[in-house]
């Protein structure tokens, strides 16, 4: 089997900016809900049978704690963050397993999703549905892969290197270093992605870069000043990975069964009517239906 496990946040923002806006019957925005709910329904349609989605319930989690620039939901429009409950409850009608992170992160609930499926050994392959870099660093060979489905691109461990130029492990190094303005923290001056990738495809993480710049490969270069940078900022790089590196311990699933779709459930058409969607329920029973026939 695969395991498809889908960002909800990076759908809900894609979806909010890409298709008019909608209310249901009582007024309340939905129409990114809508959006996400057929982009989900369409995976199951070709195919999927288990699948996860994770959300940010709140944009804030245990990372604002560590770091006072990290990302909050100040300037997010209302309209938008309104959509994240509405969303979670539409996905469990719609008989889909989601996780509404706090304090963690919707990453973390991906990254421990993927850990944990991958460690079963009926999964074929673990399909991480998301663009964001972060996540590269759950990557393994081709069993755990992530999905940009906007683009079609599949992303495995060599792709990974192809594009970051380090190993997956080494991401979180390579974020503390180049910094994630989408995050909030501004990495290491005078470090940039190329610096970075040589530095850490070499040596792997931030404590194996020796600290003596004359012992640096030659490749690297702009040897001195960088060692420097990384020295005077050690705290703040150590910092940075901290914030980078996902947890893998969130509570998501005790047995795989857990993400088997076996249809909506009973108050999923009744939400369709309010949300303006009988078609939404009516390929879900459909799907529903087909599911079942495969399965007989």
């Amino acid at each position: 089997m695969k395991v498809h496990l889908i960002d909800g946040t990076y759908e809900l923002f894609r979806h909010f900016y890409a298709v008019p806006a909608a209310q249901d019957v009582s007024g309340q925005e939905i129409g990114a809900v809508r959006g996400v709910l057929r982009s989900v329904l369409s995976m199951i349609e070709q195919g999927a049978t288990h699948l996860g989605v994770a959300t940010d319930h709140v944009v804030e989690s245990f990372r604002n704690d560590l770091y006072p620039g990290y990302k909050t939901g100040e300037g997010v429009q209302e309209e938008l963050l309104s959509q994240f409950p509405v969303l979670e409850e539409a996905l469990d009608d719609m008989g889909v397993k989601v996780w509404p992170m706090v304090p963690y992160e919707a990453d973390d609930a991906l990254a421990s999703a993927a850990a944990k499926a991958a460690g079963d050994d009926r999964v074929e392959q673990v399909i991480i549905c998301t663009p964001d870099k972060d996540l590269g660093q759950c990557v393994s060979g081709t069993r755990v892969v992530q999905l940009d489905r906007r683009r079609g691109l599949i992303r495995d461990e060599a792709g990974v290197e192809a594009k970051f130029g380090v190993k997956p492990e080494s991401i979180p190094d390579y974020l503390a270093l180049v910094g994630d303005s989408a995050d909030g923290f501004p990495g290491i001056a005078g470090w940039g992605e190329k610096s970075s990738s040589l530095a850490l495809s070499r040596y792997g993480h931030l404590e194996n870069i020796p600290r003596d710049w004359r012992q640096w490969h030659p490749s690297i270069g702009r040897a001195r000043p960088l060692a420097e940078s990384l020295r005077a900022s050690w705290d703040d790089a150590l910092l940075f990975r901290t914030l980078a590196t996902l947890k893998l311990d969130v509570p998501v699933f005790e047995r795989l069964d857990e993400l088997r779709w076996q249809g909506p459930r009973p108050g999923f058409e009744a939400r369709c009517d309010a949300m303006g969607s009988p078609d939404l329920f009516t390929r879900a029973t459909a799907a529903r239906d087909g599911v079942a026939a495969r399965s007989a």
